[in-house]
Formats: C-alpha cells, structure tokens, sequence
C-alpha cells in the first residue's frame, strides 16, 4: 500500500520516533513524504521514502495530486494545530481530498498508530478492491 506522510516541524521528531516504533510494519510499504519529512525519516529507519518538495514549496500538493488519482492508501499528517501555517489551504486541501476520496488519515499520533496497525492486520485491503 502507498502510505503519505507529512509532518510539520514541530511534529518531525514525533514522526522520526514513529516510524523508529513501527518500521517493521511500513517496511512492508512504499512511503511518501513531503521533502524534509521524508529525508528525516530515511536518516532514522533506513527506510527508502519517495520524497516529495518540502512541504511549503509545494510538496502538500504533489500528495495531494497522488490522493486526487486514487494513488494513495494513507496518509499520516502529523500536525500542529495551534501555530497557523502560511500555506494552510494546501493543508486544508490534503483533508478535503482524503474525505473525498475516501483515503484514512491521521493527524495525530493515537489515530496514526490505530492505522498502522489496522494495516498489519489486514483492514485497509478494501482499499485494493476500492481502486479497481
């Protein structure tokens, strides 16, 4: 499955120790991730990860196209919902394009470890079925 991740710079160390916690399990996945998020990840994991652009500078955007063609099984945005971000309604985008299409999202550390999880045991291979 084709797992999107995304985290802002207060959150990249939560998503660094997420990934540390659950590597055996997205090991057995292709990851996507905004360009700084992605390099993170890569550095603790030893994981190979699809980078995008950083964030800002358009990354949310090409996950989101990905999201928009049905390209993407999950998508983990570790937020941080009090500090406001320039480019907020390329944020708000991912959200809309995930309720759209039907894609789970976490945006928070509890619900991204209740996906991960659900993934190993099978729960999201509807999302196989839903794409053909």
């Amino acid at each position: 499955m084709n797992i999107g991740m995304i985290a802002h710079d207060s959150k990249k160390k939560l998503m660094q120790n997420f990934c540390i916690a659950y590597r055996g399990i997205l090991s057995k996945h292709n990851l996507y991730a905004t360009g700084t998020t992605g390099r993170l990840i890569e550095e603790v994991t030893n994981l190979s990860v699809h980078k995008y652009l950083a964030g800002h500078l358009g990354g949310e955007q090409q996950l989101g196209s990905q999201i928009e063609h049905n390209q993407m099984d999950l998508v983990i945005f570790l937020r941080d919902p009090l500090t406001p971000k320039s480019h907020e309604p390329d944020v708000n985008n991912i959200f809309q394009l995930c309720d759209k299409h039907n894609i789970p999202l976490a945006t928070n550390l509890a619900t991204a470890e209740l996906l991960v999880k659900a993934l190993e045991r099978g729960d999201l291979d509807w999302r196989d079925i839903f794409k053909t």
